[in-house]
């Protein structure tokens, strides 16, 4: 833009753009940065509370003649906030036998180190669920294998974890969730054909026929087997597949 000068110039000066930044204070003045929260992360610093909220799950193992108790305690970080989380920061076991105190208190000591570290915890439950018992494992109510007392501990912490939030469980899509509901029903519909045609049969025959399958406390037909990808006595025989009435896995020749 042209500007028309009529009067005699008697001097000049240069103007700078620092010269109009302190010529005009307003935009000089930098914006305020807001206010961040103080996230206070789970590390091997973070104090003890004087109190610490936490659950205790019961173990009964045919392995073992007394239960075990297992309390897990957590730690709440920034309690208040929208970062507001549980973590677990110590973990107890107690029974009345005493026959493994020692490896039961190395094994409480040690997790509740790697719990007070901080990070990411999850780990821990795959490796005590990986550990077998040379001498067998047992199934535990509702049908589930524990391959060993350790891994039912490491179950148990994971049950804990999911409910504080720090394991989520994969959703069952709709699907699978159809197809399951399907095939038990057609495995308890096959079942109760099979009931009613042993009662018409005859006294002598029925008496000397198999007594009618009943649902076991799982919630599983009672001749159902181990199913290798849940770990659960769900897996049935349909038209010649394998299929688990748990997790929908199915294996057929």
């Amino acid at each position: 833009m042209a500007i028309k000068i009529d009067k005699k110039i008697t001097g000049y000066n240069v103007v700078k753009p620092e010269d109009k930044v302190a010529a005009n204070p307003v935009t000089a003045a930098a914006p305020k940065e807001a206010p961040m929260a103080e996230v206070i992360q789970m590390h091997e610093s973070v104090e003890r509370p004087e109190t610490l909220v936490g659950s205790t799950f019961k173990i009964k193992s045919p392995l073992f003649e007394h239960a075990l108790y297992v309390t897990i305690n957590d730690i709440v970080l920034n309690a208040g906030t929208r970062h507001e989380q549980r973590r677990p920061f110590e973990i107890f076991i107690n029974s009345k036998n005493m026959d493994h105190f020692q490896w039961i208190v190395a094994l409480t000591r040690l997790m509740s180190a790697v719990f007070r570290k901080g990070g990411d915890v999850t780990f821990v439950v795959e490796e005590l669920k990986a550990v077998f018992d040379p001498r067998g494992g047992y199934f535990k109510a509702g049908g589930v294998y524990m391959s060993s007392i350790v891994a039912e501990i490491g179950s148990v912490v994971e049950q804990h974890m999911k409910n504080i939030g720090l394991i989520h469980d994969p959703e069952m899509d709709e699907a699978t969730r159809k197809l399951i509901a399907e095939k038990r029903a057609a495995y308890e519909l096959g079942g109760a054909k099979k009931n009613s045609e042993v009662s018409a049969a005859p006294v002598g025959a029925a008496s000397a026929a198999t007594a009618p399958s009943d649902t076991e406390s799982s919630g599983f037909p009672p001749g159902a087997t181990l199913c290798q990808k849940c770990n659960t006595q769900a897996l049935v025989l349909m038209d010649g597949c394998q299929t688990c009435l748990n997790c929908g896995y199915s294996k057929c020749g």
